[in-house]
């Protein structure tokens, strides 16, 4: 069983930044893709970053620019480096590892961005 551990979630002010970390909880292989979806108050879950195995990368029209994932192969580890943040990027994020087709998903972090 494949777990998730996110970090880095907290209180910013817009225009600030914070940086969000991903951990598998063991060694993985076979990972297709790892990424960052998030889930607004109202809102459906919606990506926000992805990254393949290869290290391309996709991101959501309203974070190009702003948002940077990168990932660790040798610690199975995601991060998400949010810039310029804005209220409207207020949500719980969610890591997301795609293995063999199946998807796993870690527990949530909060982001507030609010003055």
């Amino acid at each position: 069983q494949v777990q998730l551990v996110e970090s880095g979630g907290g209180l910013v002010q817009p225009g600030g930044s914070l940086r969000l970390s991903c951990a598998a909880s063991k060694l993985i292989f076979n990972i297709e893709t790892m990424g960052w979806f998030r889930r607004a108050p109202g809102k459906q879950r919606e990506l926000v970053a992805r990254i393949t195995t290869g290290g391309m990368t996709h991101y959501a029209d309203s974070v190009k620019g702003r948002f940077t994932i990168s990932k660790d192969n040798a610690k199975n580890t995601v991060y998400l480096q949010m810039n310029s943040l804005k209220p409207e990027a207020t949500a719980v994020y969610y890591c997301n590892v795609v293995i063999r087709s199946n998807a796993y998903w870690g527990q949530g972090t909060q982001v507030i961005v609010s003055s």
